[in-house]
């Protein structure tokens, strides 16, 4: 029997969710990658609120995906969050794996402060 992708990363997803929460005081750093554009969001899963959020479109001049801009999307994500007063997260990778643009979206809110 062969899985899909989509079918893999739904099951990564499914076991990454059980384990993670985010809360006022620490939030859930939530990447999204699209084919276009990658996104972030900061939840509190408590209140099932989005405390901030940010993505490559939102970005000023060439938005196209690249490792630069997922870096400065975490880098946009982790100003948002210092400005709403939130220092630490909980990295929910949302299914992908630790490499490429997602590892670059979190070494840029590093970067900023967040910690991780």
């Amino acid at each position: 029997m062969n899985i899909s992708k989509k079918q893999s990363r739904a099951k990564r997803k499914i076991r990454i969710r059980k384990k993670i929460s985010g809360t006022q005081a620490r939030p859930r750093l939530v990447v999204f990658r699209s084919n276009k554009h990658i996104y972030a969001q900061l939840i509190d899963d408590e209140k099932a609120h989005t405390i901030a959020s940010s993505s490559s479109m939102e970005l000023e001049g060439d938005n196209r995906l690249t490792i630069e801009t997922a870096k400065n999307v975490g880098k946009t994500i982790a100003e948002k969050a210092r400005g709403q007063n939130v220092e630490t997260v909980v990295f929910d990778r949302n299914g992908y794996y630790y490499h490429g643009r997602v590892k670059a979206l979190a070494d840029g809110a590093r970067e900023m402060g967040l910690k991780f």
